[in-house]
């Protein structure tokens, strides 16, 4: 279970990242929304109804989640950048994949809205200075600051743990 859980292995929270990693973790935001896309495109309706893995979402929750988070985590990049170490507001992922466009909405809508939000927050990873990624937010719920190298870190991680749910399902169940 925990390999269909954590297909990639689970995120190592407090670890230091050079600038070389950081431009890696750029460069795998930045090809998630075609990678998505090309994984999903070819799925019909009762595919995307199917669970990634038991009491997990449907691949629909799962690309509508993609979007809900990387709009957040391009909104909390910002607030970081303007202000000082703000809170920044945690929201109930699992409830917000039950609503009616997390539920049933097609995935062509977040896989656009993925697009052109990835274009925006990686042209503004991309502009970053060395005092820039030092900057940070800090997450109540956890309690813990976050520098934005670390949080780059863990977007690249989080768009690659998502699509290899994905893909991973797609393998096991003969659609590639």
């Amino acid at each position: 279970m925990e390999k269909l859980k954590y297909p990639i292995g689970r995120f190592e929270l407090g670890k230091n990242y050079s600038t070389a990693e950081t431009q890696a973790h750029i460069q795998e935001i930045s090809a998630l929304p075609s990678k998505l896309f090309n994984v999903v495109n070819v799925l019909n309706e009762a595919q995307l109804e199917t669970l990634y893995r038991p009491e997990g979402w449907t691949v629909r929750q799962t690309v509508h989640h993609v979007a809900d988070s990387h709009m957040n985590a391009y909104i909390r990049f910002k607030l970081a950048l303007t202000e000082n170490n703000p809170a920044i507001k945690p929201y109930e992922e699992a409830l917000w994949a039950e609503l009616a466009d997390g539920n049933g909405a097609p995935v062509e809508w977040s896989l656009q809205l993925l697009k052109y939000v990835h274009l925006r927050w990686v042209m503004l990873l991309n502009s970053l200075t060395e005092a820039d990624w030092e900057r940070t937010y800090f997450h109540p719920e956890t309690k813990r600051v976050f520098p934005l190298r670390e949080v780059a870190a863990l977007y690249a991680w989080h768009s690659e743990h998502h699509y290899e749910h994905i893909n991973q399902l797609c393998i096991r169940e003969g659609w590639k």
